[in-house]
């Protein structure tokens, strides 16, 4: 069914029942708690055919273009670059929900211990990025639960394994759901909500764009877990776009573009659960061009780097040395164990290879550790940090 009118977020009253004990909260906030409250109840949308504004199709329809033809540019490269924008995604991904980290951090996270608690969320969301991609040809619920446990496997695994059981809202006291900016939908209408959205995702009829800004907004609205719904909808946006055709080489930094300004992100979601499809459609398409804008420039960096470091290098080829030149630009904080396994080496010989790169200059150490050391590709790290750096002034722009 063809709609102009995209069915609006209805409300149905549940009881509350609180879970906090006597004396947890003050008196004043046990009153604001108490009595029935509101629930989101999303339309399912399997069947539907949105009809957007020429002009935003139009929008949409450029968008998707440039994202075919990026994937195709950097596909055709001999450089690890799908690994590197995959981090880059996780890490504006992660971004948008205030998790923030540096370059550094992050990678050093990726082979060691010697890390922040957010720079191990990011590594979580690199994973569950990889999952997504991986399953993207299921594009079910079961993919979508996957996601989310390697999403939060390592930080918050007892709310993995299946959708929530509890009601979740966004805003608000975190004592209830009254006074909250959104209330999701209740626990028991969740199951059958994402059975909903995942068989809208795998239609083969709709401008795909499109199709992705919708379902991500439906997810979004069902909420379906008590955490990692964010990083996980994000996720979804990147499977979809693998199953759909858009992308087959890369993953193009969409959630980088979002975050040129969240707060238009975020009213676009509003305007979804209203019933306006366009705000969600305009954010998407506009986040794709400034992605893949971004990520060229990122390509660009790296494949600067890769040219001075082939000039300056003593290492010859077919070396350690020379091998790990390709190996720092995916991965740019190293240690021994890990040139060692990412060369098929000896200790000895990885440790060879890492000492020549150092003599030229483009690794150094961190610290001053004479055990246990690591080393960091700081050109590699400066791009990255770069490409966060020309999201953020975007988005002091808005």
């Amino acid at each position: 069914m063809i709609t102009n009118v995209w069915p609006a977020v209805g409300m149905e009253e549940h009881s509350w029942v609180s879970s906090a004990g006597p004396g947890s909260t003050s008196r004043r906030q046990a009153l604001r708690a108490r009595g029935p409250y509101e629930a989101a109840v999303p339309a399912e949308i399997a069947a539907l055919t949105p009809a957007i504004p020429v002009e935003t199709a139009a929008a949409a329809e450029d968008a998707t273009t440039e994202i075919v033809r990026f994937d195709a540019e950097v596909g055709a490269i001999a450089a690890p670059f799908p690994a590197i924008l995959l981090r880059s995604e996780s890490a504006s991904s992660s971004e948008i929900e205030n998790l923030t980290s540096g370059a550094r951090a992050i990678a050093l996270a990726e082979v060691s211990t010697r890390d922040t608690p957010n720079a191990r969320l990011i590594v979580s969301n690199v994973r569950a990025m990889e999952a997504a991609i991986a399953l993207s040809d299921d594009l079910d619920t079961g993919m979508i639960v996957e996601m989310q446990r390697v999403l939060l496997e390592d930080s918050r695994v007892e709310v993995t394994g299946g959708f929530r059981g509890e009601q979740v809202w966004i805003g608000g006291a975190g004592n209830s759901p009254h006074g909250a900016d959104y209330v999701a939908p209740h626990a028991d209408r969740v199951g059958a909500l994402m059975s909903d959205v995942m068989r809208f995702a795998r239609r083969t009829d709709l401008p795909v764009l499109q199709q992705v800004a919708i379902a991500h907004a439906q997810f979004e609205t069902i909420h379906p877990f008590s955490d990692g719904n964010g990083r996980t909808g994000r996720a979804l946006v990147q499977a979809m776009m693998r199953r759909h055709g858009l992308t087959r080489h890369v993953t193009v930094p969409v959630s980088a573009g979002l975050l040129a300004d969240t707060r238009r992100y975020f009213a676009a979601l509003d305007a979804y659960r209203a019933g306006d499809l366009v705000p969600i459609v305009e954010a998407f398409a506009e986040a794709a061009f400034a992605a893949v804008g971004n990520g060229r420039e990122l390509v660009a960096d790296l494949t600067a780097v890769s040219a001075r470091w082939n000039t300056v290098t003593s290492a010859r080829s077919g070396s350690a040395g020379r091998r790990l030149l390709d190996v720092l630009q995916r991965q740019p904080v190293v240690n021994t164990g890990a040139v060692a396994l990412a060369l098929g080496l000896a200790p000895v010989n990885a440790q060879a290879g890492i000492d020549r790169l150092v003599g030229d200059g483009i690794l150094r150490q961190i610290g001053s550790a004479s055990r246990n050391r690591y080393w960091e590709a700081p050109d590699v790290l400066d791009a990255l940090d770069a490409f966060a750096a020309r999201a953020k002034r975007s988005a002091r722009r808005h």
